[in-house]
């Protein structure tokens, strides 16, 4: 990335994925649903069918390659924290909820505590505690 990364450049699109495969697929399983109707037929309808189970299959590969990445993300932000944190906060880390530890990994070593003790306290969001970072910590290996 060459631009530095802030909370308003943060989000990823992958080009393929969101741009070509997903696209190609909805409009698919529209044309099939409306060649359905007009000609309906069970080979019709059972394309349909399939052309709409595509659509799901595209979105749950993406769904589980970002729980994969919210796993390692709450891995290494657990690790980061045992090493970063005071004796006080370290017994605290398994308090955050995946989406606060994904918000939290863009948050500056000298700034993650202070985050973390406002996240227990007010129990924010991973988007809210996205919004209140100071010095950004990019992440670049994101899916």
């Amino acid at each position: 990335m060459s631009q530095q990364q802030t909370y308003a450049n943060h989000r990823r699109f992958e080009p393929i994925q969101h741009f070509v495969v997903m696209p190609i697929l909805l409009v698919t399983w529209i044309a099939t649903v409306w060649q359905a109707i007009k000609f309906p037929s069970l080979h019709s309808v059972w394309v349909a069918v399939l052309g709409f189970a595509l659509l799901l299959l595209a979105n749950q590969v993406r769904a589980y390659a970002l729980k994969v990445q919210d796993r390692l993300i709450r891995l290494e932000e657990t690790l980061r924290m045992q090493r970063l944190f005071p004796a006080d906060l370290q017994g605290r880390i398994q308090e955050l909820s995946p989406k606060q530890m994904v918000g939290l990994r863009f948050a500056s070593d000298g700034e993650l505590a202070e985050r973390t003790r406002e996240v227990l306290d007010q129990n924010l969001s991973g988007e809210a505690v996205k919004k209140r970072i100071q010095t950004w910590r990019p992440d670049t290996f994101r899916v």
